[in-house]
């Protein structure tokens, strides 16, 4: 196992020679033995062209080349880490809610509307993400962040999941999207007034929310 959380914000990672992580700069909070860091805007396996897709889709958030053999630890203005494993699927995730991952993962940039249709672009204008997200494909791990904890919660097929566009983190698995209005939504939980955007997720897989509708 590549990362171990430490605490709620924390996260120690080992690495060996051979392997490399892609951390975000300034992500680094101590470390030890014969370990270094390098600026690298590619990330992962992605390629070039998935390093210019993310450039010209601003998801290109700086990222440094972790190798050697030693322990690293990881964490970044305090928000809370959690640590999620994936084994063949794809993670769809803000940029800049990427701690830390493996380098084993393949890194792109996809357009919201695949997740979605019109709807998943408006759900990027709606939750102030953008309209296109990244994404970490493969067998490895990945640590994002969020504000005030994160919890992931199952979809599974005829169970559909509902989540503020605010609140999403991140989802895996063979998940759809799909926006919808609810008028006095917000009203009627105490958050606001006017009309509000429900993020429907169905298929099967996890969402990750966090307990905040603050962005990083």
């Amino acid at each position: 196992m590549t990362f171990q959380e430490i605490n709620s914000k924390m996260v120690r990672a080992d690495v060996v020679p051979g392997q490399r992580l892609f951390s975000q700069r300034g992500a680094m909070l101590a470390h030890r033995g014969d370990v270094s860091f390098t600026p690298n805007l590619r990330g992962g396996r992605g390629g070039v062209m998935s390093m210019i897709g993310r450039r010209v889709a601003g998801e290109d958030t700086p990222l440094m080349t972790v190798e050697g053999s030693g322990t690293v630890f990881f964490g970044h203005g305090g928000h809370h880490v959690q640590v999620i494993h994936l084994s063949g699927d794809t993670l769809y995730v803000e940029a800049d809610r990427l701690l830390a991952f493996e380098g084993t993962l393949e890194q792109g940039t996809v357009f919201l509307g695949a997740q979605g249709g019109v709807m998943g672009v408006v759900r990027g204008q709606a939750g102030g993400q953008g309209l296109f997200t990244t994404t970490l494909s493969g067998h490895g791990a990945v640590a994002v962040m969020a504000h005030g904890g994160v919890f992931g919660i199952p979809v599974a097929p005829g169970r559909p999941v509902h989540v503020d566009p605010q609140a999403y983190v991140a989802h895996h698995g063979d998940i759809r999207n799909r926006l919808s209005t609810a008028l006095g939504w917000r009203d009627m939980v105490g958050r606001g007034s006017g009309e509000a955007f429900q993020l429907e997720l169905s298929g099967d897989g996890t969402v990750y929310v966090q307990a905040s509708e603050e962005k990083l």
